[in-house]
């Protein structure tokens, strides 16, 4: 089956999450769904751009937001590509299609003080979990990785000599970021925990639960919304908005863009330019503040 052909080639070539692909899964099943009820295409190959506009058209009836509903095209359009490259279509339908606008969502990162309240917090428990997760957060704000990059983290890839970690990013596409002093304490404290687990399965991995498994991408969420709900009121608590406060306060401090682009592991600074806004806030206070005219 095709759509089995490409869901393994994302999983196995591409390296992307079970919970991407399935997500992927989910999207394409929906555009194979409509076309087949409502406009009698009896295969993929057949579809025209004509036929995935009623689509489109459909999902805004049905209050789908554009930003969703851009991100169901994005998977179709992977499928076409995937279907143009092993020669099942002629050509992608998708290929001159324009993304519909949506407003841009200002991420608000955490605060300095609610990240230290935070690992206050779990400061008090020295047990496997609570050194687990304060590590887990701690790397989160030192370096702005990912979630899936963490979760991918092998004890190889932590160099305690050179006080480095090695990062494999999207597109298996390799970084190596420097390890604060606090962040080599507490993987040390960790792995000595780690160590007294009674089985490890994953023993490759260094995250692990309890059980001795690998940790999985909704326990590292609820990990990071557990402890930030006890000292954020903010709406979104998340490693995303840890990876947001990571950039923000290296910008904030004065940190070259290109410099952040590079520890983030973007490709271009037009992703990393949407975590500026903070820093220009920042600015703007220090230049109402510092500017001798500010006040008249």
């Amino acid at each position: 089956m095709l759509l089995k052909a490409f869901l393994d080639y994302l999983l196995l070539e591409k390296k992307y999450s079970q919970l991407t692909v399935n997500a992927y899964k989910k999207d394409i099943e929906s555009f194979i769904a409509f076309i087949s009820s409502e406009e009698e295409t009896n295969t993929i190959q057949e579809t025209n751009y004509s036929q995935i506009r009623s689509w489109i058209v459909n999902l805004v009836q049905n209050g789908i937001t554009n930003r969703s509903i851009n991100r169901k095209i994005s998977a179709l359009n992977g499928f076409f590509k995937f279907l143009l490259k092993i020669e099942e279509v002629k050509l992608n339908p998708l290929s001159k299609h324009k993304a519909l606008k949506t407003s841009k969502k200002v991420q608000i990162p955490f605060s300095e003080n609610e990240i230290n309240t935070v690992l206050d917090q779990i400061n008090h428990n020295q047990d496997f979990e609570g050194v687990r997760n304060k590590l887990i957060i701690e790397l989160f704000y030192s370096t702005g990785i990912r979630r899936i990059e963490l979760i991918n983290i092998k004890l190889k890839d932590v160099d305690l000599e050179n006080k480095t970690i090695k990062i494999l990013g999207k597109r298996n596409k390799e970084r190596i970021i420097p390890l604060l002093n606090m962040v080599m304490d507490s993987v040390e404290i960790y792995k000595l925990e780690r160590n007294k687990l009674e089985t490890i399965t994953d023993n490759e991995y260094l995250f692990l639960t309890k059980k001795g498994v690998k940790v999985y991408e909704t326990l590292v969420y609820r990990i990071i919304n557990d402890y930030f709900s006890k000292a954020s009121t903010k709406v979104k608590k998340s490693p995303h908005i840890l990876r947001h406060s990571f950039a923000t306060h290296l910008l904030n401090q004065g940190a070259e863009l290109n410099a952040v682009k590079e520890l983030l592991g973007h490709s271009s600074l037009a992703a990393t330019q949407v975590y500026t806004h903070n820093s220009i806030a920042e600015l703007k206070k220090v230049y109402a503040k510092a500017h001798p005219r500010s006040k008249k």
